[in-house]
This record gives structure tokens, C-alpha cells and sequence, in this order.
């Protein structure tokens, strides 16, 4: 369900009360000008509350004559008074059982036993115009039917429901969960005074009630998540993220991520942890192994994604220690293959910096001007130059970069003839030299590749490790090409040297056996088109040595136990069953060899191809294969999604992270994470169905206004 601010509003004009109530309950905190003499009334806090049409029962007309002596009915004589006396005001008010209060006949509006009659006089006035005539007969001498208060039942005389005011603040709640705010957004006077402005019984909670909500939230829905990872069968990795808030705190996040049984990538983040001072490798591994050990997760980790800090790769670095000194299962920490590129990326785009800032400033002039990017669609239509699609994206991170690139070299006229246009607003100091025209033409070229390798890489459905470094061999051999080319300027020949020293590092990191056995496993790449310096013989049989060792081998503990159970009446027999299940596992090695060289021996299928939807169908040609492809094809080529690295959406990410305090991070981004990951939202062990919360809004609305409709006939 969709969730948009204007669902706070269903619950706060549901029924409101008037303005004039309003203002009896709201702190402004400025020195008003109002001179009504009706916001001067002195009024007991909690006599708000019945101003509210939607949590109070409607008070239903009677009709009756003067004169009835019908049970119930109210014959009011009238006996003119004059207005100075106050005492008069009395008779339409009545006295609470414990004295204290006196409560108005026609609204029900609770005054304070010393409340001057003077105001309950303005009151009446205000609210109640022409109450003094009831029951006059002087001026009609025909007896007309009155409409009376009926007298309110006791049962209706109750408290505000507060499960109707709990919902306004879990759908409080919500918002700041989806738009990503701290707690001490609703402690804001502003922002409360105008809940109460809509509905002067609305009742926010405290900052530190909403806190300390969160809090509580946050441990039932990591429960739950708990128990989901708790339930996975096969091997998981995880990608650990890092980044620093504005209060100088360094934190990390712990994603999880498996293929379930029906061959579906799952993800799931674990935790954002806080890494204490001074953040090394230690603190980070401290903090990672304490997730792990919270999910037990020590002996179903395969893969660590780091983002290729020496801090991370430290860390990963003594966990795979730790892990094969306890000879626990196989475990490798990899690269992350976004970070990467993108710092390759930089180093291409260093000597060309000044030239993108120029063109940068032009298109921001361009999305803040509809009278200027309308002059540009018109020349770039009229040049033929191409659509444009506003606003452009002027992001410092890889595409928009590449957007100023293409813009100045698709759109190069246009834009030169926009900066003569509005020359004295932009200044000439936009418009391109010769030289400058030339590099933009040349590093646009060069860097197409790039732009093709990171959109598929963005839109890749499942990007295996195979794939990528098969998009990284192709990236290695540009930058080859260039670096070797004598046609290359000199500016851009230094350039491709440092993105050739990033790429080879990149190359030796992921340069192992278990690289390999993840590439191999993916039906589009295999051995084929495995990058060269991965190819080897010797990885080759250490994949086969792997599958062997750790995939047959419950197979053939269940083949012996078999055996075993069906023992014969002669003992003198055991020697001869055991040496048949010899032979039944030497079969089954066999075979579960010839798995292996069957699924290499075929040609990889076509690039489009579901990877996943692959493996399910053919699954039972390689029922142990298969075991392993579900292991390995989880494993992370990056540690986050690679747009996040890429695109304007990772600095709508950066904001969010770096603005939230460090007393909301935890507990906001991970129940944020977790709902979007489709986890319910849990308060202890209830589930809050904002769905259902919402249709009873809806529904209230709807009679509400269904009976204002009805009292406005009558």
C-alpha cells in the first residue's frame, strides 16, 4: 500500500471541531493579535476533547410541543430577563456530580465551577445564538415545536477512544518511517499546533514516546527477521556498507542474501551497527561477528562483499582466519565490483573536471529556467539534436557526468546558441573553446564502453559474480586499448595508466578458486568466457574437489546409513554390506563427477537469459550441482546495488544516512528496510495493519460526513 502524508490528514479532519475550539488548545508561542472574546474563556484542558464530532456520539433533535407532558420532554416558560443579570445564564447549564464543573445544556462544553457567568454569557452568545428565546411565547402566540437536547445517555459520556488516537500516531509513525525522519520531527510546536488546529483533540505523542516506540518496534520486527534467516537451508552471504553521519559517527550495514528452495534471490537486511573509535578493522570485525553470532549465521556464511576499504578488508581478512583455524566451512571475501569501477571511472574523468564543472553550471541554469530549457528543446529540435528529458540530471556521480559529456557533444550547438542567447544572464564564460570541444569529443568516445557496461550492470537481473568480471575483463581491455594506443593524447594516456593500475588490482583480488567455482556456475559464462587470467587447470580441479567434498558427501552418508539400518542377521556378514556401500559411493562420485563435466561440457546460453528460472528447470539433470549453484550464485559482486554507486539515487541515500542522529539510525533505517522488504510492521508481538487502520478511517469519513449531510437538511 502506498503511503502519502495526506493519510494523517484522514484522521485529523474527520469530524473536527470549529476554529474557535481550536484556538483554546493551541500553544502558538507568539504573541496573537486575536481579540475574540471567545478565545479568552477559561477552559478546562480535557473539556477539548468533546469538541470533536468523530469521537463523540451525535446528540439526536427531538421535537416536541410547548406544553407536552410527554415523559422526557422539556417545557421551557418564558419569562424575559434582562441580559445584566448574570444568574440567568445559569439555568442553561448544570452542575457535575462532584461540584466541580458545570456543563453546558446544548453542547456539553465543561467550564469550571468558578468560571465567571459572564463567560458562560459569551459562550452562549458565540455558540448558542438566540438560546434566550426558547420557550418565549410573548412574540408567537401559536404555540411552534422547539428542538431540544436530548439528554446524553451515560454510556455515551466516555473517554476519547484512544485506539482512535493511536492510530494518528502510528500513522505518525509510518511517515516518518517512509520518509526517513527523525523522531524529533513531531516534537516541532509548529507541526503539533497545526494537528491541533485540524483536531483540537488530537493528542501526539511525546518525542520520547515516539522514540522509545521505535525502539520496541525495531526488536520485534529483528525477531522476526531472525527467524526468516533462521529458516534458510542453503549457504548465505552478506555485503557489509559503510558511511559517516553528521555527528561524525561511522556506521555499517549487514545485508543477508540467499536463493531459497524455489530458486528465488531473497535479500534481507541484518543490522546497522555502530562502529566505535577509532573504527579500524578490529571495531569492524568486532561488529560484524556479533551480527553474525545474533542470526547464527558463523557456520552458514559462504561470502563476506566488502566496499574495498582497508578497514573492511581487514576485517574479512581475520574473520576468514578465524574461520579456517576452526576448520569451519569455505569462506571468501570479495571486492565490490560498483566501488571499483566507479573509482576507475574518476580517474578517467580527473583531466577533464574543469570542463564537466562548465557544462554542469549550464544545465543547472537549464532545470532552474523553464523560459531557457524551452529555448533549448526548440533549438535541439530544430538542429536535430536530439530529446531531452527535464530536468537533467546534474549529479556529480557517474551519470550525470556523463550527461555533461553527451549533452556538450550531442547537443553542442544548442547549447552554444542558448549561452548567446542568454549571454548576460548566463555569461560567455559557459561557452566552449575549440580546445575544450575537442577533449569533450574524445573522452565521450572513450568512455561509451563504460556507459554501456554500468547500464547493464544497473539493470542486470541477478549480476553474478561471472558476469561481472566478464564486464570488467571487457573494461581491463579498453583501457588497455587506449593506454597502448600511439593515437591517444598524453593527457588522457596518464589518465588510462591509474585506471589500468585499479583495474589489475581489482583482477588479483577476485584471482581464486572460489571466484572461479562462483563464475563457472553461472550457465551463461562457464569456462568459456571466464576472463584468461582466471582460466586456469588448477582452479578447475579445486572446483571439482570442492563439489566433491562438500556436496556429495551427505549423499553419501545417507547411501551408507542406508546400508547400515538393513543389517544382516550374521554378523559375519558386516564386512561384506560395508564393502558394497564402498561401491555405492564410488558410483555415486562418479556420477557426482560427471555432473560437473556434463554441465561444462555444453555451450553457455544466450545472455538473456533468467539465470535462476535456469537452474529450476535443470535442476533435476543436476540434483547436486544444483545444491552448490544455489550457494554460489548468492554470492555479491558488489556491495550495494550498483545505481546506488551510480546514480542521483545514491545522494538521496548519502542525505538520508548523514542527517538522521544517531539515537534514530538504527532502529528508523532497519524497520524502513524491513517493510519495504515486505516484513509487517510488529509493535511487541501485534502486527500494525496500516491497511485496515486506513479503511476505518475512510469508513468514519464517510459516515461523518454522511450525518453532517442529514443535520444539515434538517
Amino acid at each position: 500500500m502506498s503511503f502519502r502524508w495526506q493519510s494523517v490528514s484522514v484522521y485529523l479532519n474527520n469530524n473536527s471541531g470549529g476554529i474557535a475550539a481550536a484556538a483554546n488548545v493551541m500553544d502558538w508561542g507568539v504573541n496573537n493579535s486575536y481579540s475574540n472574546q471567545s478565545l479568552k474563556v477559561d477552559m478546562d484542558p480535557k473539556s477539548a476533547t468533546v469538541m470533536s464530532g468523530a469521537i463523540i456520539p451525535q446528540i439526536e433533535p427531538v421535537d416536541i410541543g410547548l406544553g407536552s407532558v410527554e415523559k422526557g420532554s422539556t417545557i421551557l416558560t418564558a419569562k424575559p430577563r434582562k441580559k445584566t443579570m448574570t444568574s440567568v445564564y445559569l439555568k442553561y447549564f448544570e452542575t457535575a456530580m462532584d461540584g466541580k464543573s458545570r456543563k453546558c445544556k446544548f453542547c456539553g462544553q465543561s467550564y469550571s465551577i468558578a468560571t465567571a457567568t459572564g463567560n458562560l454569557g459569551r459562550h452562549l452568545s458565540n455558540r448558542h445564538p438566540g438560546y434566550d428565546k426558547i420557550g418565549d411565547s410573548s412574540n408567537s402566540p401559536t404555540p411552534q415545536p422547539l428542538t431540544v437536547a436530548k439528554k446524553p445517555q451515560p454510556q455515551a459520556q466516555v473517554k476519547v477512544p484512544t485506539i482512535e488516537l493511536d492510530h494518528l500516531n502510528w500513522v505518525l509513525i509510518k511517515w516518518l518511517l517512509v520518509a526517513s525522519l527523525p523522531t524529533s520531527t513531531l516534537t516541532e510546536k509548529w507541526l503539533i499546533n497545526a494537528f491541533k488546529f485540524l483536531n483540537p483533540s488530537a493528542e501526539v505523542w511525546s518525542g520520547k514516546k515516539f522514540q522509545t516506540v521505535l525502539r520496541e518496534v525495531f526488536r520485534s520486527m529483528q525477531e522476526s527477521v531472525r527467524l526468516i534467516v533462521e529458516q534458510v537451508c542453503s549457504k548465505v552471504s552478506v555485503t557489509l556498507d559503510f558511511w559517516t553521519s553528521y555527528e561524525q559517527i561511522l556506521y555499517m550495514s549487514v545485508t543477508c542474501q540467499w536463493i531459497d528452495e524455489n530458486w528465488s534471490f531473497q535479500k534481507v537486511l541484518l543490522d546497522i551497527c555502530h562502529i566505535p573509535s577509532p573504527c579500524g578493522g578490529s571495531e569492524i570485525y568486532y561488529a560484524l561477528l556479533k551480527v553474525l553470532r545474533l542470526y547464527n549465521l558463523e557456520t552458514k556464511i559462504l561470502s563476506c562483499t566488502h566496499d574495498n576499504s582497508p578497514n573492511a578488508l581487514h576485517a574479512c581478512h581475520t574473520l576468514k582466519g578465524d574461520m579456517d583455524s576452526q576448520k569451519m566451512a569455505a569462506f571468501c571475501y570479495i571486492p565490490c565490483a560498483a566501488h571499483t569501477l566507479n573509482a576507475i571511472i574518476n580517474d578517467g574523468l580527473r583531466t577533464t573536471k574543469s570542463v564537466i564543472l562548465k557544462i554542469r553550471e549550464f544545465v543547472l541554469e537549464l532545470n532552474s529556467s523553464l523560459e531557457i530549457s524551452d529555448d533549448f528543446v526548440q533549438f535541439t529540435t530544430a538542429y536535430q539534436e536530439g530529446n531531452w528529458k527535464f530536468p537533467l540530471d546534474a549529479s556529480a556521480r557517474w551519470s550525470g557526468s556523463y550527461q555533461m559529456l553527451d549533452i556538450a557533444c550531442k547537443a553542442g550547438k544548442s547549447m552554444e546558441t542558448v549561452i548567446r542567447k542568454y549571454e548576460e544572464q548566463l555569461g560567455s564564460r559557459l561557452l566552449l573553446n575549440s580546445a575544450e570541444k575537442n577533449v569533450v569529443n574524445i573522452m565521450h568516445k572513450y568512455l561509451e564502453p563504460f556507459y554501456k557496461t554500468i547500464n547493464n550492470i544497473c539493470t542486470n537481473k541477478l549480476l553474478t559474480i561471472g558476469m561481472v568480471l566478464f564486464f570488467m575483463d571487457h573494461i581491463s581491455e579498453t583501457i588497455s586499448t587506449c593506454k597502448d594506443s600511439r593515437q591517444t593524447p598524453d593527457w588522457l594516456k596518464s589518465a588510462a595508466e591509474d585506471m589500468y593500475i585499479k583495474a589489475q588490482n581489482y583482477s588479483d583480488q577476485v584471482c581464486n578458486a572460489f571466484t572461479y567455482m562462483t563464475a563457472i556456475l553461472d550457465p551463461r559464462i562457464k569456462v568459456e568466457l571466464i576472463p584468461e587470467y582466471l582460466n586456469l587447470e588448477r582452479y578447475l580441479e579445486e572446483a571439482r574437489n570442492h563439489f566433491i567434498r562438500n556436496y556429495s558427501t551427505s549423499y553419501f552418508s545417507s547411501m551408507a546409513n542406508s546400508y547400515s539400518t538393513q543389517e544382516l542377521e550374521d554378523r559375519g556378514n558386516a564386512s561384506f554390506a560395508e564393502e558394497i556401500a564402498r561401491k555405492k559411493r564410488r558410483a555415486s562420485m562418479n556420477s557426482a563427477t560427471d555432473e560437473l563435466t556434463q554441465y561444462l561440457s555444453e555451450p553457455p546460453v544466450p545472455m538473456p537469459t533468467d539465470v535462476l528460472d535456469w537452474w529450476k528447470v535443470n535442476s533435476s539433470r543436476y540434483p547436486r550441482l544444483s545444491l552448490m549453484a544455489r550457494d554460489f550464485l548468492a554470492v555479491q559482486s558488489t556491495s550495494v546495488l550498483p545505481e546506488d554507486i551510480f546514480s542521483i539515487k545514491g545522494d538521496e541515500i548519502d542525505r538520508e544516512r548523514f542527517s538522521t542522529p544517531q539515537s534514530d539510525t538504527q532502529a528508523l533505517l532497519c524497520v524502513k528496510s524491513w517493510m519495504q522488504n515486505g516484513i509487517k510492521l510488529k509493535y511487541k508481538s501485534t502486527e500494525i495493519d496500516y491497511e485496515r487502520m486506513m479503511e476505518i478511517a475512510a469508513a468514519s469519513a464517510i459516515e461523518s460526513s454522511s450525518r453532517s449531510f442529514d443535520r444539515s437538511k434538517k
